[in-house]
């Protein structure tokens, strides 16, 4: 039997949500968006991998102790094709294809994040263009290249990064082919998109997130690559090897678009980046280490298993690249992923880190709390749901604009596999151990998503 938050969702709703657990805090008002696979099919073909889902937004607009409910499916051509067809025209990451013949393009599945950024909503997935969607009705309004300065395949990673001060997005994007390479963005507040750096580099590897200072964007590359012989044969998960005998690569690309430092480090794995901020002549970065890379294709093929969603040990590690050397320090041990913070803090020093999965790394990482870390006294506290809840990445909301970095609330979509129904849970980012100060029950489930963001914009829930 299917793990239930892996089963699709071929439904598209809009509605008022009728059942509400506790009280919606007074002052938490505006529009939570996520992302994440629908369904794993084209037609009535299956897909293998998690990764390879189509991309359903989801949509909860909180105002007046209230919540409304929309999900639209982003109409990228894999899903309009699947529609009327069961032929997998396109490979995906995980699930090779029946006609297609060369390793890339992969189908562009939207599936991954979704960023509200210049009046704008994108679906994100990291190896191509984002899709741009009304942020009232979720309409697709199509492949968003920038006004044309998004060139090619225009790779855009699914983890862009806000400065507060500036306002400005900055993102990344690699090329494998035809010579392996490093591009970086930046987009004004106002929408204005900019190339800041094309790096070529030697034995790129496969890498998913990036951190941001007020002088840098910031990779941690390890030595995940794909094996070429393999990509050629099957899938990009297939193909990506781990090679411990070579090192990290660090890199430093200035926001100037000056010339970029790189030091190397032993080979380490991780794939969620936290914060990073300049100290001095030291530049400070956080996220989440693992022990090795092999979880990461195994969980994505086996993900309709129950218990499959699990994470192996891991750790919030904080690295300091100074001028000569790194230094690594640990400031907490556990079994998870999603790696959160309050985003008003990006560029800058931030005391608190929230993530999704177990506190105790020796029990295994299955998804069923949501974490607190204090990086200044290292005390890890948690909300703990009971056996068959599977909470996702919280998302942190704070009180009022110019509230403290801890005065908020954590919102998060979690699955209840007992009823086989998802919901929006809101947490006292201050106290997690109080647990929900409400639950806003939706009648059916949404499978299991990756990421989101909150903005404060109340959309519109009557747009068509």
């Amino acid at each position: 039997m299917a793990f239930g938050a892996a089963l699709p969702l071929l439904e598209e709703y809009d509605y008022d949500v009728r059942e509400i657990e506790g009280t919606i805090p007074a002052g938490l008002s505006g529009t939570l968006y996520r992302v994440g696979p629908g369904k794993w099919q084209v037609g009535d073909t299956p897909l293998d991998c998690l990764l390879d889902g189509d991309g359903m937004v989801s949509r909860f607009v909180i105002q007046n102790g209230r919540v409304h409910f929309r999900n639209r499916y982003v109409r990228t051509p894999q899903y309009v094709h699947g529609l009327s067809s069961s032929d997998l025209k396109w490979r995906n990451l995980g699930t090779p294809a029946q006609r297609a013949r060369l390793p890339w393009p992969v189908a562009n599945t939207a599936n991954t994040n979704v960023s509200f950024h210049a009046g704008d909503l994108l679906a994100l997935w990291e190896g191509g263009k984002p899709y741009r969607l009304d942020p009232d009705s979720l309409e697709t309004l199509g492949e968003h290249d920038f006004g044309g300065r998004l060139k090619g395949i225009g790779m855009w990673s699914a983890h862009p990064k806000f400065d507060p001060d500036t306002g400005e997005m900055f993102n990344f994007g690699t090329r494998l082919f035809p010579t392996p390479g490093l591009y970086c963005y930046k987009v004004s507040r106002q929408g204005r998109f900019q190339r800041i750096a094309d790096l070529p580099i030697r034995r790129m590897p496969w890498n998913h997130d990036f951190a941001l200072t007020a002088e840098h964007l910031v990779f941690f590359l390890d030595p995940i690559q794909p094996d070429p012989i393999t990509l050629l044969r099957g899938t990009m998960l297939d193909a990506l090897r781990y090679h411990p005998e070579h090192p990290t690569r660090v890199l430093l690309v200035p926001r100037d678009g000056s010339r970029p430092r790189m030091i190397e480090h032993e080979a380490l794995v991780h794939l969620h980046m936290t914060n990073a901020y300049e100290d001095g002549s030291d530049t400070v970065v956080d996220f989440v280490e693992f022990d090795d890379f092999e979880w990461l294709k195994t969980s994505s093929r086996k993900f309709r298993e129950p218990g499959a969603l699990r994470t192996p040990p891991s750790r919030l590690m904080r690295y300091r690249i100074t001028p000569s050397k790194i230094i690594r320090t640990e400031l907490a041990s556990f079994a998870a992923d999603f790696p959160q913070f309050d985003w008003r803090r990006s560029t800058r020093e931030h005391r608190f880190s929230y993530a999704t999965g177990n506190p105790d790394a020796g029990a295994g990482g299955s998804f069923g709390s949501v974490i607190k870390i204090d990086n200044a006294t290292g005390k890890v506290t948690s909300c703990d749901f009971r056996q068959g809840d599977l909470p996702g990445e919280a998302i942190f909301v704070p009180r009022t604009p110019d509230a403290a970095e801890d005065d908020g609330w954590l919102l998060l979509v979690g699955y209840d596999e007992t009823e086989h129904r998802s919901r929006l849970v809101i947490l006292d980012a201050a106290d997690l151990e109080r647990g929900p100060l409400a639950v806003a029950r939706l009648p059916h489930h949404i499978p299991f998503g990756f990421h989101g963001g909150f903005t404060r914009r109340v959309a519109r829930h009557g747009a068509p």
